[in-house]
């Protein structure tokens, strides 16, 4: 077992992809292969209902007594903050990682995503961090900076990186596995 799934070990790792999943390519498929963390399926990736996939991570926290940390992808960190705001079972999760939050404000995104509006922006009751792209195509730096800042959430620029998916060429990774092993550590030494 690597240092990182050391870490990890006492944790079950959540993964939240986005709107219409992770395909093959993603790194979160690739880290669930890989390491075995669970992803978290939706009944539709297509037209994704804010409740339906809240109550979901509601069913999949309840379903093992372990405490979790998220691993977020797009939508899934804009269903992080929505799921924090109004469960009632936010004591399972010990952290998160955020990567690539989109702005689901904007006037140019899907009709699909309009019921992700607005943005539940109250500040997360565990440790996060995310991770955000200086070029990312669904959310502009500033906006990134804002969601950050409100959701009370350690940012990392990434750089230009765009939507940091499949399409950026980061294959496994490893960087992001660095951040979960640090969230996982810090989560480790907190009283």
């Amino acid at each position: 077992m690597n240092k990182t799934l050391q870490i990890l070990h006492p944790f079950r790792v959540l993964m939240l992809p986005g709107w219409l999943g992770s395909g093959e390519g993603h790194w979160q498929t690739r880290w669930a292969a890989l390491h075995g963390f669970e992803v978290v399926e939706q009944d539709d990736w297509v037209w994704p209902r804010r409740g339906d996939w809240m109550a979901r991570l509601d069913d999949v926290l309840l379903s093992d007594p372990r405490p979790a940390v998220l691993v977020a992808h797009s939508l899934g960190c804009q269903l992080v903050a929505s799921w924090a705001a109004h469960s009632r079972h936010t004591a399972r999760v010990q952290g998160a990682l955020l990567v690539a939050p989109p702005d689901t404000e904007r006037a140019d995104m899907p009709p699909q995503l309009h019921n992700w509006r607005p943005i539940r922006r109250q500040p997360l009751s565990f440790a996060a961090v995310a991770v955000v792209s200086s070029n990312d195509p669904y959310c502009d730096p500033a906006r990134a900076l804002g969601l950050c800042a409100d959701w009370g959430v350690i940012r990392i620029d990434a750089g230009p990186r765009g939507h940091l998916n499949a399409e950026s060429g980061l294959g496994d990774w490893p960087e992001g596995l660095a951040h979960v092993a640090t969230l996982g550590q810090a989560l480790h030494v907190s009283p």
